[in-house]
């Protein structure tokens, strides 16, 4: 496994459309691997391929709930409802913070690093964090839909 360096907004790569993976390949695990270390040595709950400069359909995603990471190879939102306003930011845009609206529920199709189909129903944060995440692999980033930009104080001011 690898940290790899994270690409920051700005980098043409961001905005571009990822392929889909024809096979889970060991080299796709290898990729989820590194991008679960990476994620987690950034102090991230969601990480998309184009953001380490790779344009292929893969994310993974932890909300801290205890199920660990979900690695997801082209994630498919199948239906999405409700809506919630919250704070959203992203280790491609360093130190911005902002209101984003998203789907409180959604249902998401992928392949797990085993290349088994699976679906996911997720709601609150985690829905949040797999909608952020799969935006990232259609070239867009969480400050396209962002309604309000929310400036955190720095700590002792």
């Amino acid at each position: 496994m690898a940290i790899r360096q994270i690409r920051l907004d700005g980098d043409p790569i961001l905005r571009k459309k990822s392929r889909e993976v024809d096979e889970v390949t060991d080299r796709i695990v290898e990729l989820l691997e590194d991008m679960d270390e990476t994620m987690h040595h950034a102090d991230g709950v969601g990480l998309a391929a184009p953001q380490i400069g790779i344009l292929k359909r893969v994310i993974v995603v932890n909300d801290g709930s205890g199920r660990g990471t979900i690695k997801m190879v082209n994630p498919v939102i199948l239906e999405s409802e409700g809506c919630l306003s919250d704070m959203e930011g992203c280790l491609s845009v360093p130190n911005r913070n902002g209101l984003v609206d998203r789907p409180s529920d959604v249902k998401v199709k992928y392949l797990n690093e085993n290349g088994e189909e699976l679906v996911l129903e997720a709601k609150g944060f985690l829905a949040r964090i797999i909608c952020h995440e799969t935006d990232h692999l259609d070239g867009i980033l969480y400050i396209d839909k962002m309604t309000e930009e929310i400036f955190l104080e720095e700590d002792g001011e």
